[in-house]
């Protein structure tokens, strides 16, 4: 019986993802592998980063898993809907900027930060028009470099582009802040100190509950006792 779920993201970002699907669905098996060849994804076209993601899936399915987490915004926002139609019989799950949270509990100014693919790619513009209200306002603000420095540890970097994001925007009364990148969960502490009178709002909750209702809805939920293991490469 195939009883992994595989997660993958270009580096460490996913693990914001994996720690919230571990503590929703703590009897799961789960495989993480981190592309840290193909790190960032942003700068690749559509076709080479469907190529890549491609190959990870065929990986990850080699390995018996019963559904794959994309636990990056890029990758989902521009692959995941080719995915679905090239692997018809894997269930898939992706992460969205968590739009829809910030304007359905009705904060007035959001900020979205994410990286430049994802604030190009067609389903994060689809996600504003779906859920905005008359009222709201809806910021989209590519993150040029900031995963990437999130990946290395290059705090002079963030701490730059940080501080450019809350200068261009300290006028907006901004009220909540989606990180739209999975890298940027782990950083919440530095954002907070450059906007900190703001909400943070990730998607990783909604791809845990996510991932649990597919589960369920297929009878695939594990009752055996839980574990992670990380994949060096890809077979």
């Amino acid at each position: 019986m195939n009883n992994y779920i595989g997660v993958f993201d270009s580096g460490i970002g996913g693990f914001t993802i994996l720690e919230k699907l571990k503590e929703i669905l703590p009897k799961e098996k789960f495989l993480y592998y981190a592309d840290r060849d193909n790190v960032p994804y942003g700068n690749k076209t559509d076709e080479e980063l469907l190529e890549i993601t491609s190959g990870i899936v065929e990986g990850l399915k080699k390995y018996g898993c019963k559904m794959i987490v994309i636990a990056c915004n890029t990758a989902t926002t521009r692959c995941m809907k080719k995915l679905k139609e090239k692997y018809q019989d894997m269930l898939f799950v992706g992460v969205v900027p968590a739009i829809k949270v910030a304007c359905d509990n009705d904060f007035k100014n959001t900020l979205v930060m994410a990286t430049p693919a994802t604030i190009e790619a067609e389903r994060t513009l689809q996600l504003v028009k779906e859920n905005k209200k008359k009222e709201q306002n809806i910021y989209l603000v590519a993150c040029e470099g900031l995963a990437p420095a999130i990946e290395k540890g290059d705090f002079k970097t963030i701490d730059k582009i940080l501080n450019n994001v809350a200068k261009d925007y300290q006028d907006k009364n901004i009220d909540a802040v989606v990180l739209g990148c999975t890298h940027y969960p782990l950083i919440k502490e530095e954002i907070l100190a450059k906007m900190p009178n703001v909400q943070l709002i990730d998607g990783s909750l909604g791809v845990a509950n996510e991932v649990k209702r597919q589960l369920e809805e297929n009878n695939l939920l594990n009752e055996g006792t839980g574990c992670i293991h990380f994949l060096e490469k890809i077979v």
